[in-house]
């Protein structure tokens, strides 16, 4: 499954490259969804059972169960799940229609047939706003989420996501960031605590549903700048609200931090000149 904050959409197709071909169209009409694909009607009913979707495309003709007796179990277990049937042949139409389908699909499926259908659900999917972070930079750094501060199993942890905001969405290297929040102390002893920051940070944010303001690539980290409100983010787009935040204090608990906190004195003073 994928962890995004769009609608769910569970994908069940038996064929492996017609569920491949399936889920890159939903990607493509739908890039925000939570795609599902499953290719046993089985094992989709149990993970619909333990995560719920809004939508839920179903091939019709597959081995063992059909994907009608599919979506009568997924709308017994959610009555407001949009089911839209996929299928080679036209003859299901009317069964679609009695178990009270929201769309039918011959194929092959395209972006335009899956966009009509979408378009027409029997229960509109109201879109979300997506939960995101509060960041404080200005005085010392803080993070919230939901009005309430996010709480790491280590203390270091809150600094390794201070630093990685100060960077402003910019891959850190694990040797950048063991040399800042360390210092002089011994690099490679202190790559093994790393890792137990890396997976805390994670695994909080993952828990409250913010797992993907950190973004992951091989040997490097950063945040995802459009996933947190920052005060210093709206200072950077010259944001009036953000300038006028700013009192000469950024991040006072970190030393490193001192010199973003000179660049925007420098900038404070100019523009106090002006």
């Amino acid at each position: 499954m994928e962890g995004k904050n769009g609608p769910g959409v569970l994908v069940v197709e038996d064929e492996e490259i017609a569920l491949s071909g399936l889920c890159e169209v939903v990607r493509e009409v739908m890039p925000q969804a939570r795609v599902m694909p499953f290719r046993s009607p089985v094992t989709a009913r149990q993970a619909f059972e333990e995560n719920p979707c809004e939508i839920a495309l179903l091939d019709i003709n597959m081995g063992g169960q059909n994907g009608v007796d599919l979506a009568k179990s997924l709308k017994l277990l959610s009555p407001d799940v949009n089911i839209i049937f996929v299928t080679g042949y036209s003859e299901y139409t009317g069964v679609a229609m009695r178990i009270h389908a929201s769309g039918y699909i011959l194929k092959p499926v395209t972006p335009d047939k899956l966009r009509a259908e979408l378009e027409d659900l029997r229960h509109p999917i109201e879109p979300a706003s997506p939960d995101v972070l509060t960041v404080r930079t200005f005085g010392d750094f803080e993070v919230f989420y939901k009005g309430s501060p996010v709480n790491f199993k280590y203390r270091k942890t809150k600094e390794l996501l201070a630093y990685l905001v100060d960077r402003h969405g910019a891959l850190c290297t694990v040797d950048m960031i063991v040399t800042v929040l360390w210092e002089e102390e011994d690099g490679e002893r202190k790559k093994s605590y790393f890792r137990n920051l890396k997976q805390d940070l994670q695994s909080t944010l993952r828990h409250i549903g913010c797992g993907d303001t950190i973004v992951v690539r091989r040997g490097a980290m950063a945040v995802n700048v459009n996933r947190m409100e920052c005060d210093y983010f709206r200072w950077l787009e010259g944001d009036v609200d953000g300038i006028n935040a700013y009192r000469g204090e950024y991040m006072s608990q970190y030393s490193w931090a001192e010199i973003t906190n000179g660049m925007l004195s420098e900038t404070l003073y100019d523009t106090a000149l002006h």
